[in-house]
C-alpha cells in the first residue's frame, strides 16, 4: 500500500495533529528517561521506545490489540532497571508506527518482528507480550527460537477458544463506533480495573483514545487480523523457556482451565494465576513484576 500522503497513517493532518496531541501528552507520564526511533521494515515504520542500562539483556515489549508502547507506563521502570527494553507500537494499530503494507496473516506478523530485531541487532531477546502482543510473541517463538533467550505471556488468546458470546462482543466493538459501546465493552474486559477509581481512570482513558482513533486514523477494525489459539503440538514444541500469566476473571477463556491444558499438553511452560482481569499491569502492576523479573533472572 503505496502512500505519499504526509499524514498517513491518518485520515488528514488535523487528525493526525490531534490523535498525536493526546499521544505526546500521556507520553508525558512515562516514568523515566528514554529516547525512541522508528524502524525500517518490510511493513513500514515501527515506532520504538527505548530505555534502560545500554548494556543490558534486551527485553521487547509488545502491547495488546488498540493499544501502545505507553500501556507499559504502570511496570516499565522496574522493567528496565537491568534491562535494555524496547517498547513497540504495533505496525497496524493507533500508536506513531507508519504502516505501508497491511499485515494480513500471522506470518505477516512474525516477518515484521524479525524485521524490527535486525534493524536493532538484538540477540537473545526476551520476548514479552500483552494480549495481541502476546500470540505474536508466542508464533516468533516457534519461528525463530534461536533468537530469543524467554518468552512471557500476559493473557494471550493463544491457549484456548474464546466464547461465542465475545465473538458477538467484538464483531459490535470493531463496527460500532459509539463512546457509549466502546466504554461499554472496555469495562466488561476489565471488571476489576473498573472497580477502583484509580485504575478505572486507565480504562476511561483507554475509551478516550480508542474514541478518538477511530476518528483519525484510516485503519478499520474489522481488518485486524484475527488471532489463532496454539495447537497441542505447537505448545510442545514451544522450544523457548516460557512463562504464562492469567487473572482468574479473564473473560475472553477461563484462566483455570488455560492453565490445566498447559499443565496437561506443555509441562515446561510455567504458569501463574491471579486475581484479576485481562489489563495485569493494571490492576496488579507489583504481581506481573515480581513474576516477570524472578522468570528473567531464572537460569
Amino acid at each position: 500500500m503505496a502512500t505519499t500522503e504526509p499524514w498517513h497513517p491518518f485520515c488528514s493532518a488535523a487528525s493526525k495533529e490531534e490523535y498525536l496531541a493526546f499521544y505526546d501528552a500521556r507520553a508525558q507520564r512515562w516514568p523515566i528517561p528514554s529516547e525512541s526511533t522508528m524502524v525500517s521494515t518490510t511493513f513500514g515504520d515501527t515506532f520504538v521506545r527505548i530505555q534502560g542500562p545500554a548494556d543490558g539483556p534486551p527485553l521487547v515489549l509488545l502491547p495488546g490489540d488498540s493499544e501502545t508502547s505507553l500501556s507499559w507506563i504502570p511496570v516499565i521502570e522496574a522493567l528496565a532497571s537491568e534491562h535494555r527494553v524496547y517498547a513497540l507500537d504495533h505496525i497496524y494499530d493507533i500508536g506513531r508506527s507508519i504502516y505501508r503494507t497491511q499485515p494480513r496473516r500471522p506470518g505477516d506478523f512474525v516477518r515484521w518482528l524479525d524485521d524490527v530485531f535486525d534493524e536493532l541487532d538484538v540477540h537473545d531477546v526476551r520476548l514479552v507480550g500483552h494480549s495481541y502482543g502476546g500470540w505474536i510473541a508466542s508464533l516468533y517463538a516457534l519461528e525463530f527460537p534461536e533468537r530469543l533467550d524467554k518468552l512471557v505471556l500476559l493473557s494471550p488468546p493463544t491457549v484456548l477458544r474464546p466464547p461465542l458470546g465475545l465473538y458477538a462482543r467484538a464483531i459490535l466493538y470493531g463496527t460500532v463506533p459509539s463512546r457509549s459501546y466502546i466504554r461499554r465493552y472496555l469495562y466488561w474486559y476489565a471488571p476489576d480495573c473498573v472497580r477502583h477509581e484509580d485504575t478505572r481512570a486507565t480504562i476511561d482513558e483507554m475509551v478516550d483514545e480508542d474514541v478518538l482513533a477511530r476518528r483519525c486514523f484510516k485503519i478499520k477494525k474489522r481488518e485486524i487480523v484475527r488471532p489463532t489459539v496454539l495447537s497441542d503440538e505447537d505448545w510442545q514444541r514451544l522450544a523457548v523457556p516460557t512463562l504464562f500469566l492469567v487473572g482468574r476473571n479473564e473473560v475472553s477463556y477461563s484462566a483455570e482451565r488455560a492453565v490445566r491444558r498447559l499443565a496437561a499438553v506443555a509441562p515446561r511452560v510455567k504458569t501463574q494465576i491471579t486475581d484479576g482481569d485481562h489489563h495485569l499491569t493494571i490492576v496488579q502492576p507489583d504481581w506481573v513484576i515480581h513474576h516477570v523479573l524472578g522468570f528473567l533472572a531464572d537460569r
